[in-house]
């Protein structure tokens, strides 16, 4: 029989971690289940700016740092899919595809995932020239023409970061101007080999096993360009993965977990933290402010009788 926790935290990124530090301090027994990557989508950021006493840190090494500071306050972790969860007694079973896990609370802090552009062919040539994630791949166009699509800050950080390595890079931006923070688009603006183009979408991608180039269309002129770039990273937000959790959370038109900020959901004993939920702003601190408030609410919900 699996061991019996008081609360489990689904997802490992700045949230479930934030949740699982609070929820050890205070005195709850904490598993922290993480289906792909400890740290989430924070690891794959190739620089922390602006989170408060980080002047400037790697995702990888701000999450490393807080992952070293959840286990020593001695939750424990597990690497698995949470397919499923269902009532049992006062508490809850979650399914995964390795094992079962019993808890008196669950946090769902499972994030979201890089969205796709819905390009044809884009599937296709996934890992062949078409990515989306510059830290993972960026060395593998090195003095390459490459593309970064969208406007928004990991738009921008993208390019920064892989201008220092490719030849040239092109961001193309659907909207009539780049949305990143000031900073940032002063930034890119100051580099050479950056160029950048606004009011345009992305139509087709060319080339035969991998990719040789991307037509695009300008919006207001309804005219068509064809890039010739070896690469194309897509930064185009993110989309929850929330379909597991539905029948327990009410879900919102975009899937994700309809919730305050006290991080309740319709479910009592269900918590919901970080990207994975309903929130004007997602960004690093917030979504470990939403980690604290969960596991204070779950502690809550936990000591109620």
């Amino acid at each position: 029989m699996s061991r019996q926790y008081d609360i489990a935290v689904v997802g490992a990124g700045p949230a479930g971690l934030t949740a699982a530090l609070y929820a050890r301090r205070a005195g709850k027994t904490v598993l922290v289940i993480e289906k792909e990557n400890f740290g989430g989508q924070i690891t794959y950021s190739p620089k922390i700016e602006n989170y408060p006493t980080a002047m400037a840190i790697s995702g990888s090494e701000f999450a490393e740092k807080l992952m070293e500071q959840v286990e020593a306050q001695g939750a424990d972790m597990e690497m698995d899919t949470v397919t499923a969860i269902s009532r049992e007694g006062e508490g809850f079973l979650l399914t995964g595809e390795y094992a079962g896990y019993r808890a008196g609370a669950v946090i769902l802090a499972a994030g979201s995932k890089h969205r796709m552009l819905g390009v044809e062919r884009e599937a296709e040539l996934t890992g062949q020239g078409v990515c989306y994630c510059a830290v993972c791949d960026g060395a593998f166009f090195r003095g390459q023409d490459i593309a970064v699509i969208g406007g928004g800050n990991t738009a921008l950080q993208d390019a920064v970061f892989l201008s220092e390595m490719c030849s040239s890079v092109t961001i193309v931006q659907n909207l009539s101007a780049l949305t990143g923070d000031p900073v940032l688009r002063d930034k890119v603006k100051a580099l050479a080999n950056v160029k950048i183009i606004c009011n345009a979408v992305v139509e087709a991608l060319e080339g035969g096993k991998s990719l040789t180039g991307i037509r695009i269309r300008h919006n207001d002129t309804n005219e068509t360009e064809t890039l010739a770039v070896t690469g194309m990273f897509v930064a185009v937000g993110q989309q929850p993965e929330n379909e597991a959790f539905a029948q327990w959370t009410a879900l919102d038109g975009n899937g994700y977990i309809i919730s305050d900020e006290r991080c309740l959901t319709d479910t009592p004993g269900i918590f919901a933290a970080g990207d994975c939920r309903t929130k004007a702003i997602r960004q690093v601190v917030t979504a470990a402010a939403d980690g604290a408030s969960a596991a204070l609410a779950a502690c809550r919900y936990l000591d109620r009788t």
